[in-house]
């Protein structure tokens, strides 16, 4: 089975990528079509509502974080089991880092890559006639990315559609959908962009409605017509993160949810078995794990129930005594010593490194990272180089003893310095991993 595919570009965040693409994977897995989201760029979010909307595990294709062969390998895969993909775009279409030809991280990268039409998602509120010039500089933009059509969005009534719509197709471009303004259509927020999937109050309801909302707006049939097969080059896993052992506890609740399927299904697929486990709980990493892994997530909400979850912290410095533990981000801040939230309160954390971070005063990091290890640790031995990113507004306060985990650079190759910790069996960063390069 190759699937076709179609790609939701838009000028920037916020155009409504988010909620056309999960109307669009819902509404076609109604009519029985098999259909899965990819998300171009590092997103943890929006994974989990492409899955939840089509049954099938959502796929990053990130140009810059993973090796060519690695993202032919992912998109090769992502097409032979499904019959339609649908990929979002990060941020505006052609957004991405400086960086060779196809590695900037855009959405762009995978339309000129694999030769997948573009769907523009405009935002009209504001303006008429205008959305013709940004849909033509779109267009016109960069010749191997096609855009194939148009989606009009926040239209305010039907004068307004048909202002716009006969401004677009005068250039040519088809006008597939329209889109009332509506309030109840906005995707709910926090400070690291969308509510989870997991956490979003009647998440089934939701995305019904956002299935009725493309139904009712926008013409499904031309969208398919437009769609053209997704055709990928011999693909390889080489550069997948490698399991960190056979049996991988891995925290997973409201506090620890930030995890790549990619990176979880390659784990599988090399045979390791995920054990998951619920800090929240007040569980421990069963101990016939050999490792543990602490992912992102929000800990910082649940600050209080961790710092008093005994069991856990028992659990966790036993595991450490013999077995290694890695924490990314959020698991990184509770393998520390202290974490303050935002109304200033500091809770008690494990302590198995020597850093206290704060989000009482916040700051933002973000951006993609180029590790190189220092020392052995889950991500792989020394010297091992990893991609991968940030993004938090979390802060060291108190930077502890502990050795240095890498030697980090940004996106472009400008040095960081050293980042992370490590100590004994125990490492952590901020860094999010993606792939080896």
């Amino acid at each position: 089975m190759t699937a076709r595919a179609i790609l939701i570009g838009a000028p920037r965040s916020g155009s409504g990528k988010t909620s056309v693409t999960i109307g669009l994977l819902r509404a076609l897995a109604r009519r029985g079509v098999r259909v899965r989201g990819a998300k171009s760029g590092p997103d943890y979010i929006d994974p989990g509502f492409h899955q939840a909307a089509t049954g099938l595990p959502g796929v990053n294709l990130d140009s810059w974080a993973m090796a060519p062969s690695l993202l032919n390998g992912l998109a090769g895969q992502a097409a032979q089991d499904a019959e339609f993909i649908v990929v979002e775009s990060a941020m505006g279409l052609f957004d991405g880092i400086p960086a060779g030809a196809g590695r900037t991280g855009s959405g762009a990268d995978l339309a000129r890559l694999y030769g997948i039409p573009s769907l523009l998602v405009l935002d009209v509120s504001g303006q008429s006639t205008t959305a013709a010039a940004v849909a033509k500089g779109f267009a016109t933009y960069d010749p191997a990315v096609r855009i194939a059509g148009v989606v009009l969005n926040r239209l305010g009534s039907e004068r307004h559609r048909r202002l716009c719509t006969e401004a677009v197709e005068a250039l040519g471009l088809p006008v597939v959908g329209a889109i009332l303004r509506d309030p109840e259509m906005t995707m709910p927020e926090r400070h690291l962009g969308l509510v989870q999937a997991s956490e979003h109050a009647d998440l089934a309801a939701f995305i019904e409605k956002m299935a009725d909302m493309v139904e009712r707006s926008i013409d499904l049939d031309a969208v398919m017509r437009l769609a053209e097969p997704l055709v990928t080059q011999a693909g390889s896993f080489a550069a997948a993160l490698p399991p960190p052992g056979q049996r991988i506890a891995l925290a997973q609740d409201a506090a620890f949810t930030f995890v790549y399927p990619h990176a979880v299904g390659r784990w599988r697929a090399a045979g390791a078995e995920i054990v998951p486990f619920s800090p929240l709980a007040d569980e421990a990493p069963p101990a016939d794990c050999d490792t543990c892994w602490l992912p992102g997530g929000y800990p910082e909400l649940h600050a209080g129930k961790l710092a008093a979850a005994g069991n856990f912290r028992a659990g966790m410095a036993a595991f450490a005594r013999e077995k290694p533990i890695h924490g990314e981000c959020g698991g990184f801040m509770v393998l520390g010593e202290a974490l303050e939230d935002a109304d200033g309160a500091t809770h008690r954390m494990l302590g198995l490194l020597g850093h206290s971070t704060s989000f009482a005063k916040r700051k933002m990091n973000l951006g993609y990272r180029q590790a190189r290890l220092l020392a052995d640790c889950p991500l792989g031995p020394t010297d091992t180089g990893v991609r991968g990113h940030e993004f938090h507004y979390a802060r060291i306060t108190v930077p502890g003893n502990d050795a240095a985990l890498a030697e980090m650079t940004d996106g472009e190759g400008r040095p960081l310095g050293p980042a992370g910790a490590r100590r004994g069996h125990v490492s952590g960063t901020f860094f999010h991993a993606i792939a080896r390069g």
